[in-house]
Parts: structure tokens; C-alpha cells; sequence
């Protein structure tokens, strides 16, 4: 029997987004194998190799128009270029943080960014544009609550890479669409603006040679990890194409999962002082996912008794 295009369309995007999730795992543990290289140049290759696998990507999909458009729009009013600049060194400080933490053994804190994420996201969307929050969402945010109090009483504050992710990206995301550019020409655009200075710090890094002569493999391997965390950022965004939004926003708790086991792969350990938060965190997840899926198979069941969709969902990406 020939499968629908709305459930082929489904099909590809979990595999993308399964695909993209162990990707980013990939990059989180092959990251010390880099070393003595900085996390800073590490940044300005990612940055440098991303530019032309956005535009093959927009060029793909037929979307450069969306890059263009940013670009009248900077004509018309320059002043434009200064919260793009801005989102672009809020996205930057992000992929620094993706290579400085496993680096520096900060992997796990980073791990727990990622899952509080959502959270944050699902609580900005409530006060800030008036989304619809169901009993499970506040139960949810309640259950990260107590594991962020908890913490906090314990050592007195959150550590700031769990701030960086959590906090971080949201800003990220109200400011490209307060600006009208969340789409990926505007990401272009942020990647470009900040090329002079990953030039810059790249150069800096490897100009002397004592990074390469100390770990010779950098000269293919820095610029095959830049290709490598690109594709996955494809993956990521054709996941978002393809899938619903319910089913893309409980897919990417994957990534974080994966990430605690590459932190742990490579040398990091929870202390006994941490488990409470973890595990509140985890459980808010849980419910979370648990959540989301009833209300996935709910839609899922209505849909069909109507015409099956042609088009894959269109949803936003980061």
C-alpha cells in the first residue's frame, strides 16, 4: 500500500532528527580530541565552514530569497545590522559554549542547559506571546522549579553554562522574531556578519603553528569537525521542516540525553549533591514528553478522519 505523503514526510523527519541528535553527540565527544586548539577557533572554523552549507541548503530549498530580502531591508534601514550583529554573537557565544564545555569538563552542566530549555521556551511563550499552556506544561515547569530552588539553596546558584543554554537561546529566538528574521537567510546573515572576526581568531590560532605542531591532525581534522557539525545542523533544520512542531519539540530532548552520556563517556561524573536537580529535571522532561505524546497520537487520530496533508509542517527553527 502506498504510504501518504504527510506520513512519508513524518518518517523523514524522525530520521533526520535521530540522525542530527547522535551528530551533535558526535561533536560533543570527539571535541577534546582537538585540543591544545582553543574553543574560541574552534567557533571561527564551525563559522567559516557553515556559511556555504546554509546557502546550499537555502539553494536547495529554493529559499535565498529570504537572504535577499534581509538584504533590502539593511538598505532601507542600516540600523538593522545592529540587533542581526547582536543575534549573531548570541548564537556564537552558544556553538563557543558547545566546544569550550567538553573541553573543559563542563559537559554535563551544558547537557542540563539543554533540557531546562524547553521549559524556559514553554514559560516565554506563555507571558510573552500568550501561548496556551496545558495542566502538563505547568506541571512540568513546576517539577524543573523545585530542582532549580533546590540547587540554588545547595551552592548558592546555577552554574552559568546551564544559564547560557537556558536563558540564552531564548533571547535568541524573541529578538530574530521580534526583527522579523527566524528563518535560516537571517542565520546566514548572523554567520556572515561575525566571519571578519572568526578570520581573525582563527589566524591568531593556527597562523604560529604551535597548535598544528602540537596536534598535527588539526589540519583535517578542525575543518572536517566544521562539516561535520554542519551536516548535523541540516538534519536539525530538515527535522523542523518535516515534523510537526509537537513532535520536533519531544524529539529534541534526544540531543541532551545524548549529551549527558558523551559527558559521562568522557571522563565526567554527577555528583551525589547534583542527583535532586537531575533528576527533577529529568522527571519534568518526562512529563513533558509523556504529555506531548498523548497529545501527538490525540492529533494524530483526528487527523485522520480528514484529507491527508500534502505539504510537510512548516515550523520555526533556531
Amino acid at each position: 500500500m502506498e504510504k501518504s505523503p504527510s506520513k512519508s514526510f513524518t518518517e523523514r523527519g524522525l530520521v533526520v532528527s535521530v540522525v542530527s541528535s547522535f551528530l551533535f553527540a558526535g561533536v560533543y565527544f570527539v571535541t577534546p580530541m582537538l585540543a591544545p586548539a582553543s574553543a574560541e577557533s574552534l567557533w571561527a572554523v564551525r563559522n567559516m565552514v557553515t556559511i556555504p552549507l546554509i546557502v546550499a541548503i537555502l539553494a536547495a530549498l529554493r529559499q535565498l530569497p529570504l537572504f535577499t530580502e534581509i538584504g533590502s531591508r539593511i538598505r532601507a534601514r542600516p540600523l538593522l545590522l545592529l540587533p542581526l550583529i547582536a543575534c549573531g554573537f548570541l548564537v556564537a557565544a552558544q556553538l563557543w559554549l558547545f566546544s569550550w564545555a567538553p573541553l573543559n569538563g563542563r559537559g554535563l552542566q551544558v547537557a542540563l542547559g539543554y533540557f531546562l530549555l524547553p521549559l524556559v521556551l514553554v514559560i516565554i511563550g506563555k507571558f510573552l506571546y500568550r501561548d496556551r499552556l496545558l495542566w502538563w506544561h505547568w506541571a512540568a515547569a513546576a517539577v524543573a522549579a523545585i530542582g532549580v530552588i533546590f540547587e540554588v539553596f545547595r551552592v548558592g546558584t546555577v552554574s552559568w553554562e546551564t544559564m547560557l543554554v537556558a536563558f540564552g537561546y531564548p533571547i535568541y529566538f524573541v529578538l530574530r522574531r521580534a526583527i522579523g528574521t527566524n528563518h535560516l537567510g537571517g542565520m546566514l546573515w548572523e554567520f556572515l556578519l561575525l566571519v571578519p572576526l572568526a578570520v581573525v581568531l582563527a589566524v591568531r590560532e593556527f597562523a604560529s603553528g604551535d597548535v598544528l605542531e602540537a596536534n598535527p591532525s588539526l589540519a583535517w581534522f578542525a575543518p572536517l569537525f566544521g562539516v561535520w557539525s554542519g551536516i548535523a545542523l541540516i538534519c536539525y533544520l530538515l527535522a523542523s521542516r518535516y515534523l510537526t512542531i509537537s513532535i520536533f519539540g519531544l524529539m529534541s530532548y534526544l540531543e541532551p540525553a545524548l549529551l549527558v552520556v558523551a559527558s559521562l563517556l568522557i571522563g565526567e561524573r554527577i555528583s551525589s549533591g547534583e542527583w535532586p536537580m537531575y533528576i527533577a529535571v529529568w522527571g519534568a522532561v518526562g512529563i513533558l514528553v509523556v504529555g506531548g505524546s498523548v497529545q501527538a497520537i490525540r492529533t494524530a487520530r483526528g487527523r485522520r478522519r480528514g484529507p491527508a496533508d500534502p505539504d510537510p509542517p512548516e515550523t520555526a527553527t533556531g
